[in-house]
């Protein structure tokens, strides 16, 4: 009953932007802002692509400092010292213009660069309480929808364990998708980035506490980017395939705040903070055996999100979900992810102390909705082995 569900906030950004020419359309409205300091993260790839646009601001009077060293997964210590050059800097603006990683170090980097609170006192959620600097982000992967979202992750190198700062302060105020950004990248990164944005959606749906106001956002979600993603991979050209996945990621990181995702992502934190693993492989492999894991609880989900991706004449529920659950593992082997752990280099060994960390991830595997005990977890991990 819709009367009886509880209320949840979607907060987007007041400007955001789609389609070809978005960066162009940044820099345009970033002149009337007002700031004259702009902090700029992005990574070495992009710098060329940013220099003309860089010297125009110059040329109207805007100094801009790029920094284009942020690493894959970062840490808090490597944020602490990108905090202090733009403090030095006397940072009044910040653009994140980069893949999650980047865009997770531009959010936090302007709620920080003003703010009084100790950058370990707002690890969690709720706990950051102001941001004082103007943000804007620019993703150039389609995948974690960071642009978007209330979130961003690091690495504790305390424990060697993903966190998160979760703050409606780290919803940028301006983002901007260009899908043109998206189609230099190789096909291994689009597949991992796709797979993470279909996840984010997937999780919304299936979740122990959904909502409407998001379950239209995620199915559509999921529907672009099954239909696209293996064409982006196949021809990163393909204008129209770039499009689809990059709205089906935007839509993914508007449902991060109000619902969050579950256990897939849990279970997948292990294998990045302990192994190095690129966040979308590290997804793609737990996928399956979770979704299986899950189906009895939510077995009209399933079917629902099968009849998104385009399944038709199953009949019940139960034969739909179980479709959707083979077509959706059937997407990841298509665009070459690997289907076990056993083949990235994970040692058997180690899979007791994964489960014991990803179980450590109560803010997410709250949201699952089927309860994840260690015995469970370490079953999913044997299981993708």
């Amino acid at each position: 009953m819709i009367t009886n569900l509880p209320v949840i906030t979607l907060r987007n950004p007041p400007v955001l932007a789609f389609g070809f020419g978005s960066l162009v359309r940044f820099f345009q409205d970033f002149k009337a802002t007002g700031n004259k300091r702009l902090f700029i993260v992005t990574i070495p790839v992009f710098r060329q692509v940013l220099e003309p646009f860089l010297g125009e601001l110059k040329g109207s009077g805007i100094s801009v400092c790029v920094n284009d060293q942020i690493p894959g997964e970062p840490g808090f210590a490597v944020f602490e010292e990108i905090l202090e050059s733009a403090r030095r800097y006397k940072a009044d603006s910040v653009a994140g213009i980069g893949g999650g990683s980047v865009l997770d170090t531009a959010k936090l980097l302007a709620a920080q660069i003003r703010n009084t609170q100790e950058t370990r006192s707002v690890i969690g959620n709720g706990l950051l309480g102001e941001r004082k600097v103007y943000l804007a982000c620019l993703p150039t992967t389609s995948g974690t929808g960071s642009e978007v979202s209330p979130n961003a992750i690091f690495l504790d190198e305390t424990d060697n364990e993903k966190k998160g700062v979760i703050s409606p302060w780290l919803v940028p105020d301006a983002a901007y998708i260009d899908p043109e950004l998206t189609i230099s990248l190789p096909p291994v990164i689009t597949a991992y980035t796709g797979i993470d944005a279909f996840t984010h959606c997937l999780e919304a749906c299936i979740n122990r506490h959904p909502h409407p106001l998001t379950d239209g956002i995620a199915l559509e979600g999921m529907r672009l980017i099954f239909q696209n993603l293996k064409r982006a991979c196949e021809n990163g050209h393909d204008r129209e395939a770039r499009a689809g996945v990059a709205l089906g990621s935007v839509y993914g990181g508007m449902c991060l705040g109000p619902v969050n995702t579950a256990a897939i992502h849990a279970l997948a934190y292990p294998l990045g903070s302990k192994f190095g693993m690129a966040h979308g492989l590290s997804i793609a492999l737990m996928l399956p055996e979770v979704m299986a894991f899950n189906l009895p609880a939510a077995t009209d989900r399933f079917a629902a999100v099968a009849k998104a991706i385009g399944l038709t004449g199953y009949g019940s529920d139960e034969a739909f979900a179980a479709a959707g659950i083979e077509a959706i593992s059937g997407l990841v082997k298509s665009v070459g992810i690997p289907e076990k752990l056993s083949e990235v280099g994970i040692p058997v060994d180690t899979l007791d102390e994964m489960a014991a960390s990803a179980l450590k991830v109560q803010r997410l595997l709250k949201n699952n909705v089927r309860e994840v005990s260690f015995e469970d977890a370490l079953s999913i991990y044997e299981k993708t082995y």
